[in-house]
């Protein structure tokens, strides 16, 4: 609503030139959340598909025997091949059946690895399916000021590239991690069997490891969470131009915005080439400590084995279970960067989702609405301590047309987010009926209203899905009916596929008066017991403003209606006029009446006419 972005506003939405919008450059920067508990909570999330997580966990275990299987036969095969006198002496028979076994093993293991990829793929999709439905779920039950004090496109980032990362890690590294444990287990047991001293020495891979992930982790997290947040603000900042588009043209601002984009990507860039140079550091620096495991196990076991301690095939075998050992350590190394924005990415889709929704504690069902609305000494502030409105206070009896005017910034759009419980006074009390708005369902309370704004908002679907939103179970005939009271029938009846044309977004292929008409014909086909109208007329040349005022009067037909304007031309037939001026009503009465007064609404009266006149 117009009104609303000249109000104050909570400090994340300064410099934002609409609810939600804006160049990012006050906007609030998420700081990274506790990694544990992000990964904690997205663990639930991947737990809530139990079976397709114990069908994977399954055949990694299999995977995991396998491979652990593998160097045990390949040690075996070595040490059938003896050197006696000088001579070698192979036993063809162990070694012919311990390499077909080897190879049934390999051949096993690829066949497992095939379905651990299916399962992986099905558990990703079926984790980042959940996430998002979920996600939209919460967005849409999020309270109107958090929408209004949150960039629009920052959010839609969190719903696509947020979740999208999140979905490759499930899917490329989830298994990668859960085998790895699996395989660090089943190495180490089986290098503690075959040689106790020389899996000490693997140890000191894994310490030098650890020591060196600690040390980098710390320097990458903040590179990787500040990469999310600005994909978010390059997304809120690119949405808020693509739709500002004619704007930027008309006012010849394309070089400003260009450098405004340039800025933030560049910052972009700058953060996404530090986060990836840290995360490429960290597979090489795990290479290089695992071939200081090889060195040391090689030169070790070659001592052991002149000293009888140990045979040739366990050190082979023990080679390959080195390598087994530090090969997940490697992995994760080498995955730490993906991992790291998937980790900040989850961290601000849960920001979302645990988010207060709005809160509707109203228990009382509205019976037959008759349309009696009291204001009763409104107190309000969309920022604490700078009050909007200032004990306002006004009586609407069923049936009346009731008009706010007032300068810009003055509350009058305030007056409906309060009636609609868009936002929840802070003293006072509104009554619909006799009874306290907040003590009805907020369901019940908006399906008894009907708003229509000054932006007209339509979806991409044919004219008669959008009048239906009114009424989603109306019939085609009920839908005819209501574009005909509002004067829609004429231009609708006249394109060719008719009702059923196709809108693009937001209707840009329709004027906007062909646009306003058909957001009245919704209003009509949800038939409120309250009319709202915001700006209606305030956007359109004065020829469509009097096919529009036509409709409004059909519309407003015995409804208790709220009517916003700048345009007073539009309001002279209102019972009443409130006339608002710093958030207090100084003015109240008929349009011959405030007129005699020549007080406020005679000087506004004055401004719009009587200048133009001169």
């Amino acid at each position: 609503m117009s009104e609303r972005n000249n109000q104050q506003r909570p400090p994340v939405a300064m410099g934002m030139r609409g609810p939600g919008r804006g160049h990012g450059r006050n906007v609030f920067v998420e700081k990274p959340k506790n990694a544990k508990a992000t990964v904690l909570h997205l663990v639930q999330y991947i737990g809530s598909s139990r079976y397709l997580v114990l069908g994977m966990l399954a055949v990694m275990i299999g995977v995991t025997l396998l491979q652990l299987a593998a160097p045990t036969l390949q040690g075996q095969a070595i040490d059938q091949m003896t050197l006696q006198d000088g001579s070698l002496t192979v036993d063809m028979v162990r070694v012919t059946r311990t390499l077909g076994l080897l190879a049934v093993v390999y051949l096993c293991t690829a066949v497992l690895q095939y379905f651990q990829g299916i399962c992986s793929a099905l558990l990703s999709q079926a984790t980042v399916r959940k996430m998002r439905t979920d996600l939209f779920n919460r967005i849409v039950k999020l309270p109107v000021r958090y929408i209004d004090t949150h960039q629009h496109g920052d959010i839609m980032s969190r719903m696509t590239n947020d979740v999208e990362n999140i979905s490759q890690v499930v899917s490329q590294s989830l298994g990668s991690l859960f085998s790895g444990a699996l395989t660090i287990v089943g190495a180490i047991a089986i290098m503690l069997y075959h040689s106790p001293a020389l899996t000490c020495l693997s140890f000191v891979t894994v310490l030098l490891s650890t020591i060196s992930t600690a040390k980098m982790s710390k320097y990458m997290r903040k590179y990787f969470s500040r990469q999310s947040s600005l994909l978010g603000e390059l997304n809120g900042f690119a949405e808020e131009m693509i739709t500002g588009y004619h704007t930027v043209v008309a006012y010849s601002r394309e070089e400003r915005a260009q450098q405004e984009f340039d800025r933030i990507s560049g910052e972009l860039r700058k953060t996404g080439i530090m986060a990836q140079l840290l995360g490429g550091i960290m597979g090489p620096l795990m290479n290089v400590i695992g071939n200081i495991g090889f060195l040391l196990i090689a030169a070790f076991g070659g001592y052991f084995a002149l000293q009888g301690w140990i045979s040739i095939g366990v050190i082979q075998a023990f080679i390959l279970y080195s390598k087994q050992f530090t090969r997940p350590i490697n992995e994760l190394a080498n995955l730490y960067g993906q991992l790291q924005t998937a980790i900040a990415g989850a961290e601000r889709v849960f920001a979302i989702l645990d988010s207060q929704p709005e809160v509707d504690d109203g228990q009382k069902a509205l019976g037959q609405v008759k349309g009696d609305i009291d204001f009763n000494h409104i107190f309000f502030s969309y920022v604490p301590g700078k009050p909007v409105l200032k004990d306002f206070d006004f009586h609407v009896k069923q049936g009346q047309r009731i008009a706010i005017v007032g300068a810009t910034g003055s509350g009058k759009t305030t007056v409906v987010n309060l009636l609609t419980r868009f936002y929840d006074i802070d003293q006072g009390s509104i009554l619909l009926d006799g009874v306290d708005i907040r003590d009805i369902p907020k369901r019940d309370l908006r399906s008894q209203i009907a708003i229509v704004l000054q932006d007209t908002v339509l979806f991409s679907d044919t004219i008669a899905g959008n009048i239906r939103y009114g009424k989603l179970d109306a019939d085609m005939d009920a839908v005819k009916r209501a574009a005909q009271t509002a004067n829609a029938d004429v231009f609708v009846e006249r394109l060719p596929e008719g009702y059923e044309t196709p809108l693009s977004e937001s209707g840009s292929n329709l004027s906007q008066g062909q646009r306003q008409l058909l957001s009245i014909a919704r209003a009509v086909l949800a038939d409120p017991s309250i009319l709202i109208l915001d700006e209606a007329t305030s956007s359109v040349d004065t020829r469509t403003e009097l096919h529009i005022q036509e409709a409004m009067l059909a519309l407003m037909e015995n409804r208790t209606s709220l009517i916003i304007a700048h345009r007073l031309s539009t309001i002279r037939t209102a019972d009443n006029i409130i006339v608002v001026d710093d958030g207090r009503i100084v003015e109240s009465g008929n349009h011959e009446e405030l007129l005699r007064r020549q007080g406020v609404y005679y000087r506004l009266y004055q401004n719009q006419f009587a200048g133009l006149q001169t």
